[in-house]
């Protein structure tokens, strides 16, 4: 028996692909919102960065996770995706 056809793999890999669609669902709908907000913030002469903001959301994700995202593991997603998604909404 291959991986390929192992029934445990399969059912695991269509879980791992349904998880991995909502995350691209969610990051899609978090550019769609940081690109409205920067649209208001340009609109109202407001900075469109704020890093007290990023480290409020920081500490506050670490402190909300369950694991077994490490401390470090969430600080360096979290930095992953606002750098993404500030590139993306600016091309909006």
């Amino acid at each position: 028996m291959t991986s390929a056809t192992d029934a445990y793999v399969a059912r695991a890999r269509d879980e791992i692909a349904a998880l991995d669609v909502r995350l691209l669902a969610t990051i899609n709908a978090r550019i769609r919102k940081v690109a409205e907000l920067h649209r208001h913030k340009e609109q109202h002469d407001l900075p469109l960065v704020d890093p007290e903001r990023e480290a409020w959301l920081t500490s506050y994700l670490q402190r909300v996770n369950r694991g077994p995202l490490s401390e470090d593991g969430v600080r360096e997603l979290l930095a992953f995706v606002l750098e993404l998604v500030k590139r993306e909404a600016a091309r909006d």
